[in-house]
């Protein structure tokens, strides 16, 4: 039996012990780096996340070192008692850095976007408005179909360098397509106001669109065209109105008689202590103004005794007017705000019309007939008979105005089958008997229709396997019938675009589509290409 030499036997232990030794230093390097490396991507991806805080928010980038840093440093000395030095010198928030953030996130967002639009149809709506500087923007959002549920994103935000004609509105929407390689048709429908440059018929935008897609579906915006409607008065009404704002105007264009204004209402236990304006730009404007000035026309006669006693009497002696207008307008707001909103499709707005219609109609029967349960503000007033033939008379012009101007949308044919697929399909078109009969006996989809027509309808398996009706159903799911969310987003941008940041360049920045989006964008591929760096 051979024996091993003693001081061999130690070499080897001293060899193992070394080496041993050097892997145990080398896996502590290691994880030293490994965490230091996540330590600097946990703070990238904190530079991330505030970043898109702070557009979600419409704040000013400088926001991110005068103020959120701070806060941090102050939680963690005064909280937590660590030091902040090391953890914030990994957040970079620098003016230039938060917007770059924004600019990445922003272009991640349009890139998903525009990949997704490639592939599926979609509404658009489109409106121009100008900005401070003259500047015209033009904005669009999109309405489509994902995961299941109807999204609505903004799609551009362009500006107009030369005219607003609907020539040159087509031009911009069109070469985007094309930048983004969209087919433009995928465009199902689309929404815009009532204004020459969009809906002329041969030079406006519709009229280009529909050179190219002649079966596309166009909208007039039901809430312009509500306001429209509210807009037709009488002479006599006209006047009236005029009245009001004379007075308003009166006590709010002065700072002495605004506060005087505001006293006198605490004297006499008011629940407001001052007056609404109102602008045509608006569109629940003057409802609001006329129920507020309603609401304090006793405080205002004794304001305006001993300011205005003229413009008092005037008051006093059309005071049936100016009830009659609160209660009406009143009811334009309540159909006003039911025409607002997200996710509001063609059925539910041919509904919502057709029920003010009909309203309207009873309105002038009982008022005809001396009811007046839905004008509680003219009921409590002294009127005479002449001003009720002259509120029925206006009633009745307005119903006809309402008519005419929602022809298309009372007109329009919604297929019974698609707010209830298992009703009598012996009406319905043939090409669609089939799939229908389908549906009808597909037991796993008579439960999902529980959840209601909108969402029995944006399955995934509706388009493939009953592609016909989907076609069908398609447009008034998807159609928009206002031009509402563009609306909203020239007020983001008048926001974002205030006396401090004037000099934001609204359409080459992401903080708009950031401050509007609903889409998440993806940090952690935007983190993936940037190598972490505290002067970043």
């Amino acid at each position: 039996m051979r024996r091993c030499h003693p001081d061999k036997s130690i070499r080897d232990l001293k060899y193992f012990q070394t080496l041993k030794e050097k892997l145990q230093r080398r896996t502590t390097v290691d994880s030293i780096f490994a965490s230091m490396s996540k330590t600097d991507d946990d703070g990238l991806r904190a530079s991330y996340n505030i970043s898109l805080l702070i557009a979600k928010s419409g704040k000013p980038h400088t926001i991110g070192e005068q103020l959120i840093l701070p806060a941090i440093e102050e939680v963690l000395k005064t909280v937590l008692h660590k030091p902040a030095y090391d953890i914030l010198k990994r957040i970079p928030l620098s003016n230039n850095t938060v917007q770059r953030r924004i600019d990445e996130m922003s272009y991640d967002v349009e890139s998903f976007l525009c990949n997704y639009l490639q592939m599926t149809h979609f509404s658009i709506q489109l409106d121009e408005s100008t900005l401070p500087g003259n500047e015209a923007l033009l904005l669009a959002y999109v309405r489509f179909v994902m995961d299941q549920e109807i999204h609505e994103e903004l799609l551009f935000a362009r500006a107009l360098k030369t005219d607003t004609k609907g020539e040159s509105i087509f031009n911009v929407l069109r070469d985007y397509f094309m930048e983004k390689a969209i087919p433009l048709s995928n465009i199902i429908s689309a929404a815009v106001d009532g204004a020459p440059a969009m809906f002329g018929r041969y030079r406006g935008f519709i009229g280009h669109l529909k050179k190219y897609l002649p079966g596309v579906l166009t909208i007039h915006c039901v809430i312009h065209r509500q306001h429209l409607v509210a807009k037709n008065l009488s002479g006599r009404l006209h006047k009236s109105l005029k009245i009001v704002i004379n007075a308003i105007n009166i006590i709010r264009s002065n700072a002495l008689n605004t506060r005087l204004f505001a006293q006198l209402c605490e004297e006499n236990d008011e629940n407001f202590h001052r007056l609404l304006l109102h602008t045509e730009v608006r569109w629940l404007s003057k409802g609001m103004c006329l129920t507020r000035f309603f609401s304090l026309f006793e405080t205002v006669l004794e304001f305006l005794d001993a300011k205005d006693p003229i413009l008092k009497e005037k008051l006093m002696k059309w005071k049936p007017d100016i009830a009659y207008l609160t209660d009406l307008f009143a009811k334009f707001n309540e159909v006003n705000v039911q025409l607002q909103g997200d996710s509001i499709n063609l059925i539910k707005t041919k509904s919502i019309i057709a029920a003010f219609l009909a309203r309207m109609k009873l309105m002038k029967q009982n008022i005809g007939r001396g009811q007046f349960l839905q004008f509680p503000n003219l009921a409590q007033t002294t009127f005479q008979d002449d001003d009720v033939s002259a509120y029925v008379q206006h009633l009745n012009m307005l119903h006809t105005d309402f008519e005419t101007r929602f022809e298309d949308v009372l007109s329009m044919e919604i297929p019974q089958w698609i707010i209830n697929p298992y009703c009598d399909i012996e009406e319905t078109d043939v090409m669609l008997q089939e799939e229908l009969i389908g549906i009808i006996n597909n037991e796993e989809l008579k439960v999902l229709f529980r959840k209601g027509y909108q969402q029995f309808w944006l399955q995934k398996d509706i388009p493939v396997t009953y592609p016909a009706l989907w076609t069908v159903a398609r447009k008034f799911l998807i159609a928009f019938p206002s031009s509402y969310l563009v609306e909203r987003g020239f007020s983001a941008v008048a926001n974002l675009l205030t006396k401090k940041r004037n000099r934001l360049e609204i359409t080459q920045r992401g903080d708009l589509r950031l401050n509007l989006t609903e889409l998440k964008p993806n940090i952690q591929i935007l983190l993936s290409k940037h190598q972490a760096h505290p002067s970043h």
